[in-house]
């Protein structure tokens, strides 16, 4: 089995998703799963739409047409705002864009017009994270003039929160994007059928048992992936947090110091990493770099830690654990290092199916995992 590879569980994410759009349909919210972090793979397109989501998210428009040429013919939506010169692209392939700009709408009006089609606009609300959005004063005329593009339909408004700045989505700002939904509607009539609260990070507000206002539509990627909350990282209770597992392979491990030695300059990638211990230890590396991965956000096994990585190596401390070159160690990744494995070409992808369709002879035999079992709900 090739190394180092992704090993992705498509039954525990079809599960994860279920339990969240169960979840959410119960607040009167919907589910967009966001395939981004898969870069647009079809076999996990198909899983969220079996687990019940109303459509399927991505922020680039190359992993939208991935799906359609896989023959997905779900709802679509580009979740980034559009690139003027890929508008016709945007046009061709996704039913909804969300935007910021008049001057992308304009592209995609023109766009849509040429093709004889109508596209989809959700006009996004800048609400403190200080990423993408219109200023809340701004938007009435933005409407106004978006109104006035032929071949454009504007669905509705949205919002991001806690990417940029960790601004945490709460009672606060998502009633201020309900009142600004009830005020576009008293001004234009029924304009914003669609009211996208945010991503992962809103499920501590959405299933606490506040109102959710007008918000209808949460777009999930992390929680679903990897079952856990944006906000603290902490797993979410009823949801596997070993969906993907990243697997990397031993090429060298030996007994060094724990200190380095010589004259000490900035290492590759900055800083000069210093121990505060004497004395040796088992130091083993494995064929996995910052390339692939961002070993800040890589979980090891019980008893073995991470110290640090360079572009092409992985260097942990085994501990008691006894390893030769040649064996295997298995890893739980956050976003950020998962985002890294999806996009690296050396990192091999693998894909279980869900239970009672078999798995993909690529599928290696589970090994340890963080948890086999889906933590609770209270």
């Amino acid at each position: 089995m090739s190394a180092p590879r992704l090993e992705v569980d498509l039954e525990k994410i079809r599960h994860n998703a279920s339990a969240l759009v169960s979840k959410l349909g119960g607040h009167g919210i919907s589910v967009t799963g966001v395939t981004k972090a898969c870069l647009g793979e079809p076999r996990v397109a198909k899983t969220l739409l079996a687990a019940g989501v109303k459509g399927l998210g991505d922020s680039r428009i190359e992993n939208i047409e991935a799906m359609r040429r896989a023959g997905i013919a779900a709802p679509m939506t580009l979740i980034r705002s559009p690139m003027p010169s890929q508008a016709a692209r945007v046009v061709a392939h996704a039913d909804i864009s969300f935007n910021t700009e008049l001057d992308v709408i304009a592209a995609l009006s023109s766009a849509a017009r040429r093709a004889g089609k109508r596209h989809g606009v959700v006009l996004m609300v800048e609400m403190g994270d200080l990423r993408e959005g219109i200023m809340p004063g701004d938007l009435q005329d933005t409407v106004r003039a978006a109104l006035r593009f032929p071949n454009i339909d504007l669905k509705g408004i949205g919002t991001n929160l806690a990417c940029q700045s960790g601004v945490s989505p709460d009672t606060r700002n998502m009633s201020e994007l309900s009142r600004l939904a009830d005020l576009l509607d008293a001004d234009f009539g029924l304009v914003t059928r669609v009211v996208s609260g945010g991503n992962s990070s809103n499920l501590k507000w959405a299933l606490s048992g506040e109102k959710a206002g007008r918000v209808n539509d949460l777009r999930l990627g992390e929680s679903i992936l990897l079952g856990l909350d944006p906000l603290d990282r902490l797993p979410i209770e009823g949801l596997y947090t070993d969906a993907i597992s990243l697997v990397a392979e031993v090429i060298e491990t030996k007994t060094k110091p724990f200190r380095p030695w010589g004259t000490i300059a900035q290492a590759a990638f900055g800083g000069t990493p210093l121990s505060a211990n004497d004395g040796s230890a088992s130091r083993t590396i494995l064929a996995l770099g910052r390339q692939d991965i961002d070993p800040l956000g890589l979980t090891a096994e019980p008893g073995i830690r991470v110290l640090g990585a360079s572009s092409d190596h992985l260097v942990v401390d085994a501990g008691t654990c006894h390893v030769t070159a040649g064996s295997e160690m298995t890893f739980q990744l956050n976003y950020s290092a998962l985002l890294r494995a999806m996009t690296s070409p050396f990192v091999t992808k693998t894909y279980s199916l869900p239970a009672g369709q078999g798995a993909f002879e690529s599928r290696r035999a589970p090994g340890p995992r963080s948890s086999e079992e889906p933590h609770q709900w209270h």
